[in-house]
């Protein structure tokens, strides 16, 4: 039972103790509160994603697509249905009351693979009453690795240790798994990740590849396994991407890719960002942000309040970071392309001329690749600075005496505009 204080008895100390108590107890409910509401978003919006992938998955298509795009297709939706599951699962806590998920039961691995038997046993078999443990049995769980053409499958016995006159079981704990209960293992999922993702394999030549070595692994199943890792390396992205953030100089680029919605016959084009470090940092990282248009927002909200150094194109959506502290610092590679593309369009001597020059500072960084930062810089002073100060009265003169809008301006315009930028570096 609760007794409220008597506020008549109280002192002004007091009372002024117990409103700021209050308050400060008003705070924390409305925190949670919010909190609340927002894994109630969080999980409406998993869900109703959920629903969406699972209707074009199992509907009745209203456009034909080739069988090979229907693959490509049915292999994504089961990884996005599997890591949005595998997110809601840490969103939604599990009820009591709740009925367990009737799993499907796993055929036993063939027998006919090689078997690697790892034993977890207790480090001490001695119970704490100072009787010596009798091993009364063992758990045996088998995982399926693989290494290119070749399955094998790794043994965990785990010996069961009991106590006769305490009546207590020890066991060794079951060694932490990428998948929990799953029978890849880490080198086996890490095998799938890099066949998908670095050597573009989709997960249906994947099936046939395993088929040859003995086992088909089906696809569904493979592209479960690729959602769940996708969750589980998302703790890795994120400690890449602040450790990114914590250089004073980053590249950043953004490339077209074709994304095919759900359900739609036709592609529409979507980004992948890239942010790296220099080369010259003792850090090397590159983190790619997916994002389904071309807004700047997206670069916004990746580097935060960062306010580095940011060497990038002319592309409008990074202007606002330079309004809020970020240096720009041009990209040469830009620079150069629109020379090089109206060389190889119409063999222009100015823009072979001007090739000829950025080549020139490109020499110098070359040399600089090795030299320390001091000596770098000091290359660049007695070598850059004098060729970059003769290429851009070259270009004004030439700007004067081509026509406005044609593309030998457009190639002069995009250097002399982001002068200061290019050679801020």
């Amino acid at each position: 039972m609760t007794f409220l204080p008597n506020l008549d008895q109280m002192t002004p100390e007091q009372l002024r103790a117990l409103a700021a108590q209050a308050l400060q107890l008003q705070s924390q409910v409305e925190a949670m509160s919010r909190k609340i509401q927002n894994d109630e978003i969080l999980i409406e919006q998993f869900k109703f994603e959920i629903a969406l992938l699972k209707r074009h998955k199992f509907a009745k298509p209203s456009e034909q697509i080739s069988p090979a795009q229907d693959s490509l297709l049915d292999d994504l939706l089961d990884t996005d249905l599997e890591a949005i599951e595998e997110e809601l699962k840490k969103l939604i806590p599990a009820s009591p009351q709740a009925e367990p998920r009737q799993s499907p039961k796993r055929a036993p691995l063939p027998p006919q693979f090689p078997r690697t038997v790892i034993r977890h046993e207790p480090e001490n078999t001695q119970c704490a009453c100072g009787c010596q443990l009798q091993r009364i049995g063992e758990d045996v769980s088998e995982k399926l690795d693989y290494t290119p053409g070749v399955f094998t499958v790794e043994q965990h016995v785990r010996g069961k240790w009991a106590c006769r006159q305490c009546e207590i079981l020890i066991q060794a704990p079951v060694p932490a798994q990428v998948i929990d209960k799953g029978s890849p293992t880490a080198g086996l999922l890490a095998h799938v990740m890099v066949a998908k993702f670095a050597d573009h394999l989709p997960l249906y030549r994947q099936e046939k590849i395993f088929g040859r070595a003995g086992l088909a692994i089906a696809r569904s199943t493979l592209a479960q396994w690729v959602g769940q890792t996708g969750v589980r390396l998302q703790p890795l992205v994120d400690a890449l991407r602040e450790a990114l953030l914590k250089q004073g100089v980053i590249h950043a680029d953004e490339t077209p890719v074709q994304m095919l919605a759900p359900g739609e016959k036709k592609t529409h084009r979507a980004y992948v960002w890239a942010y790296s470090t220099t080369p010259f940092s003792a850090l090397k990282a590159v983190v790619y942000d997916f994002s389904s248009s071309r807004a700047g927002e997206h670069a916004r909200n990746f580097l935060g309040d960062w306010n580095g150094k940011l060497v990038c194109d002319d592309f409008a959506g990074y202007k606002a970071g330079f309004e809020q502290g970020i240096t720009e610092i041009g990209c040469m590679a830009h620079a150069r392309r629109k020379f090089f593309d109206l060389h190889v369009a119409n063999k222009s001597q100015l823009a072979e001329q001007a090739l000829h020059s950025i080549g020139g500072l490109y020499e110098i960084e070359r040399q600089a690749r090795d030299m320390s930062d001091e000596d770098r810089w000091r290359l660049r002073q007695e070598l850059a600075v004098p060729i970059s100060k003769t290429l851009h009265e070259w270009m004004l003169a030439q700007r004067d005496l081509v026509p406005n809008g044609s593309a030998t301006a457009k190639a002069l315009d995009y250097s002399l505009k982001r002068w200061v930028a290019l050679t801020r570096y």
